[in-house]
């Protein structure tokens, strides 16, 4: 009954009747196209928020990152954001998206951009609106850690006011919200093995195995697991050059 009813709701004349819910059942189950349709027809801040939560999942997990891909993800988030500023999705989408760009383009760019800066202001904001969403929290210390990678501790700190400790402390927060959570686990993984992988060996390994034990909720999440299994065998087993190579695409890097 419920794929008849997604089924009709993908009809163009029955597209702005979609709920929330029925939007969000579609990315659940892996259908980012159709998410993403029908979250823009909605012209609801979170139906946008969907839609920009259903691109970034299908770029994420492509073979190679997609500019254009995320340049989308970046407009519906903020659309969501323009339709209501307090949607803190919206703002985590939109920092994502902008973070994933800088990737892509390079530290300079995106300073010149001001992308660092914006991205701090959405999760900012996201975080003062819902100061229990996962997302943001881990959003804004992968943001913290991010920033001192690129240019060092003591410009993140001077210009940004980003730290290595902030970034723990968010880290830690966040898997305090969500301990069961897989994508923030995981992305708390990926962002301390990036940061240093040495430093933080146990820690990584800690968030991969927590990645692998919670439980997937949505098909992206379980691709997700998969990754988080073939990143602890090579934590574990190595070598380093197969470890980095992989965390490089797995962080949205092009090759």
């Amino acid at each position: 009954m419920k794929s008849a009813v997604l089924a009709l709701l993908l009809s163009a004349g029955a597209a702005q009747a979609a709920s929330s819910d029925d939007i969000f059942a579609l990315y659940a189950k892996g259908d980012y196209d159709q998410a993403a349709r029908l979250g823009e027809a909605a012209h609801t801040a979170q139906g946008y928020a969907i839609a920009a939560r259903a691109v970034l999942a299908e770029d994420v997990l492509r073979d190679q990152p997609c500019m254009d891909c995320l340049t989308r993800a970046e407009t519906l988030a903020r659309q969501a954001v323009a339709a209501d500023p307090h949607n803190a999705y919206g703002q985590v989408w939109l920092a994502v998206a902008l973070g994933y760009q800088s990737r892509l383009i390079g530290a300079v760019k995106a300073r010149l951009r001001g992308t660092p800066a914006a991205s701090k202001a959405a999760l900012d904001t996201a975080i003062a609106d819902d100061p229990k969403n996962p997302f943001a929290v881990s959003a804004l210390g992968g943001w913290h850690i991010e920033v001192v990678r690129g240019g060092g501790a003591f410009l993140a700190r001077t210009i940004y006011g980003a730290t290595e400790s902030e970034a723990v402390a968010l880290f830690d927060r966040a898997v305090r919200l969500a301990p069961g959570n897989v994508a923030v686990r995981y992305q708390v993984a990926l962002a301390l093995a990036g940061f240093d992988d040495d430093k933080y060996r146990a820690r990584i390994a800690a968030e991969l195995r927590a990645a692998l034990a919670g439980e997937a909720v949505t098909a992206y999440e379980k691709k997700i697991q998969d990754r988080a299994n073939e990143m602890l065998g090579l934590l574990n087993r190595g070598p380093h050059d197969a470890f980095a190579a992989r965390l490089r695409k797995y962080q949205g890097f092009a090759d």
